[in-house]
Order: structure tokens, then sequence, then C-alpha cells
């Protein structure tokens, strides 16, 4: 571990509530060159784990099909800590999270559907009592993270 990371390490509510509280996340998963590909994602965390909605197809779900084992991140600036005399000890008021997890696809109907309201409830509650068309659930994607470990680092 990181000698900063011992020092600044983040509690598990901390870390739920730098998870709850963001918004986007990037997710990193291997191409098939095996170079790491990283794309902003919208989350939900549900049950201890991690959800992504999207198309059913693309290079994130290839990816993830492909080699399983993902990160994921989520970050929050808080403010720039200036220096009056160095640039170099500018510093940054932060808290992050990262993840290494297991990634799959849920196929279940009936699971799919509560992840895409809880999205909807995050992130457009307006809309949370229209229901969604069948032809649009077939064509939502949902990536489940099953963390492996997580860690949550801050500075301030």
């Amino acid at each position: 571990m990181q000698g900063r990371m011992k020092q600044h390490q983040l509690s598990k509510a901390e870390i739920d509530d730098v998870l709850n509280k963001g918004q986007v996340g990037s997710l990193a998963t291997y191409n098939e060159n095996g170079f790491p590909y990283v794309v902003p994602v919208h989350y939900i965390v549900y049950e201890e784990k991690i959800y992504i909605h999207g198309l059913i197809q693309g290079q994130k779900i290839s990816n993830l099909i492909r080699n399983d084992k993902v990160g994921f991140e989520v970050y929050e600036m808080i403010s720039i800590i200036p220096d009056e005399v160095s640039p170099c000890d500018v510093n940054t008021e932060f808290r992050s999270v990262i993840i290494l997890g297991i990634a799959k696809m849920i196929d279940d109907s009936a699971k799919k559907e509560t992840v895409l309201k809880l999205i909807v409830e995050k992130f457009a509650p307006q809309l949370s009592h229209i229901s969604f068309p069948e032809e649009m659930m077939k064509a939502t994607g949902i990536i489940e993270i099953d963390p492996v470990e997580i860690t949550g680092k801050f500075f301030k």
C-alpha cells in the first residue's frame, strides 16, 4: 500500500458516501490487444454492487465478456489547496474510491428493471413513474460489478 494511502484512508462510511453521491465513474476494461480501455459511465450502488446501464453491445461489453476483471473509480475534487511560495506545493483536496471487481451482464429481466428504475430515480426522478417500453428493455444492457477490493483515499 502506498505511504500516503496508509495515512489518508477513507472509512467504509466515507467510501459509501463518495459512491452514493457520485454521478459519474470511470470503468476500466481490457481490450482485445490487452490495453486498458477507460470510459466514463453513470452508475448506481445497489446491494453492495455497482450497476451500469447502456447498450447491449459495444467495446466495453465485448471487453468484459472477454475478460471479466474490471476497475471502477469515482473521484470527488473538493478544492485546490493553494501555496503562496511554490507552484510545486499546490495540492488538491479530494476523495476517491477505487474498486477492483468481477463484471457480468445481467440477463434476468426483473433485476434489469429494478436496476433501471433505481437509475431513473437517481438521475431523472421526475420520470420515475413511467414504465419502460419493451423494445428499450431488450436493447439495454446492465453491467454488474461485484467488488473484490475497495479502497478509498482522501487528502485535505
